[in-house]
């Protein structure tokens, strides 16, 4: 009977163990990377200390660097929009780290599915099922224990990151990451309209309206009291310090370099790539409703002069 068991499980446990190993490589990349960036007392720009281990693009490397910088920042995080957390901005913080965080997504099944790992019991985590909106953000957050002074805030929500990171008053980070969408340019403050029941998916079938501009994002940083650092070199993140921290870090980039995105993720109504480049991404959500922040007129992107400055153009 044992040998029968074994001889079911086997596949199972190569599995995990492969997966066990993939991570522990994971890890130990980043360990390397992170001794090599944290060494580089100036930089160019934050593009040149990204590198990846969890995060989708190269935001580990940058997060690991600007914590570095920061001297007796909290060791804590609030992270949203993080799927089952195998692809997220803070998992190298709680694992290389040891930081204490919080982490929601709107899917009970991503959240489930992170409370069986061995992850959950060997940090500090907090994970909530949540559908997010700009009412229930701070009762989600206060709720999980988290108040006041904050290592970091990670937003990425595909849709109201603008409306939600405005709505925050319960945490104070001291670094925030927030996704734009760099498709509607880096001329105009715009985001879409605020919806509470927003989903990208549901919004328009080719997946390219959602979130909010760069200038949008700069202008409620600045708002909310935050100097702006720059963006990881694909395009997706924007990178803030709160301003009483500022002279730990902003001295030390050269220069505040902004990214457009090159990935081609429209789709089709069936759900098919399209394989859509630069401006012709624009196209299939020119004629849906937008708002200028923070005045609220409703827009439209054929409505709006040039999208794109010189150096985001294709």
């Amino acid at each position: 009977m044992r040998q029968l068991l074994e001889w079911i499980l086997r596949p199972v446990i190569k599995v995990l163990e492969k997966r066990m190993r993939s991570e522990d490589l994971l890890l130990a990349t980043g360990m390397i990377s992170a001794r090599q960036t944290r060494a580089m007392d100036r930089i160019g720009e934050l593009s040149e200390v990204e590198w990846r281990s969890f995060s989708q693009w190269g935001e580990d490397g940058i997060i690991d660097w600007l914590v570095h910088q920061i001297p007796d920042i909290p060791r804590t995080f609030v992270e949203f929009g993080v799927e089952n957390y195998q692809e997220s901005n803070t998992r190298m913080l709680l694992q290389l780290r040891n930081w204490k965080g919080l982490v929601m997504d709107g899917s009970r099944k991503n959240m489930a599915h992170l409370q069986r790992q061995a992850l959950f019991w060997k940090y500090d985590l907090e994970a909530v099922s949540a559908f997010i909106d700009a009412e229930n953000i701070n009762e989600l957050i206060s709720s999980s224990g988290f108040s006041g002074d904050t290592g970091i805030l990670s937003i990425d929500i595909d849709g109201n990151d603008y409306w939600v990171w405005n709505a925050i008053q319960c945490i104070s980070p001291v670094i925030v990451i927030c996704e734009y969408n760099a498709v509607l340019g880096n001329i105009h403050a715009i985001s879409v309209p605020y919806d509470p029941q927003f989903m990208r998916h549901k919004a328009h079938s080719s997946r390219l309206y959602y979130g909010a501009s760069l200038p949008a994002l700069l202008q409620l940083a600045k708002q909310k009291g935050y100097t702006f650092l720059g963006t990881n070199l694909h395009g997706t993140s924007g990178f803030f310090v709160r301003s009483d921290k500022a002279e730990f870090i902003a001295p030390k980039i050269e220069r505040v370099v902004t990214y457009p995105s090159r990935f081609r993720e429209a789709r089709d109504a069936g759900g098919q790539l399209l394989y859509l480049s630069g401006l012709d991404r624009i196209q299939p959500i020119a004629h849906l409703p937008f708002v200028r922040v923070p005045e609220g007129q409703t827009t439209t992107l054929a409505d709006l002069d040039e999208l794109y400055s010189e150096s985001w153009c294709p």
